[in-house]
């Protein structure tokens, strides 16, 4: 069997897409050449429900408890699991995680920070935190609101490696250091 040339874009890759093969298959990306940098990512998901809900979410009465508090460790935990939950991507040693809440009037932001030192970024990592945050709440809340919605699931910011520095604005920077 030949072996297959890592580099995107060359014709060994389907299309240039960097996690197929020629023939079309799914592989993982080495990324044993890139440079070791800190890395961080920011990510959001929106838990909309009604006000009445939300105050009973802020004050921790709840009929299953107190909902951010299961929600922040679920989406900590997340974030070390996403390489078991999403099949490419690479195992990421995380030096921290951050699960924050905001509660509006009818909503619930959820924001998802991950950091690591590493050959890749944390963005995978962040969306899963968040998700998976924003699914807790949801059943936490699911007994008294069946229909709140989960939505706006994006990352807001990336720092760290090549590509540079990222946010939401639509700035984009590439550090001298890390490219």
């Amino acid at each position: 069997m030949d072996a297959v040339n890592e580099t995107p874009g060359t014709p060994e890759h389907a299309g240039g897409l960097t996690h197929l093969r020629q023939d079309g298959t799914a592989h993982m990306v080495d990324v044993s050449a890139k440079a070791v940098t800190t890395r961080e990512a920011t990510a959001t998901a929106t838990v909309r429900t009604t006000p009445d809900v939300l105050v009973l979410l802020g004050a921790g009465e709840l009929p299953k408890g107190d909902a951010l508090a299961v929600a922040r460790v679920a989406g900590i935990m997340a974030a070390k699991k996403t390489p078991e939950l999403i099949p490419l991507c690479h195992p990421l040693p995380i030096s921290k995680v951050t699960v924050d809440f905001d509660v509006g009037a009818d909503s619930v932001e959820i924001l998802a920070t991950v950091k690591t030192r590493g050959v890749t970024g944390v963005e995978m990592e962040a969306l899963t935190a968040a998700s998976v945050a924003a699914l807790s709440v949801y059943d936490m809340i699911k007994a008294v609101d069946k229909h709140a919605v989960l939505t706006d699931i994006r990352v807001l910011a990336k720092s760290g490696g090549k590509s540079g520095d990222w946010d939401v604005s639509g700035e984009s920077t590439v550090r001298e250091a890390d490219a």
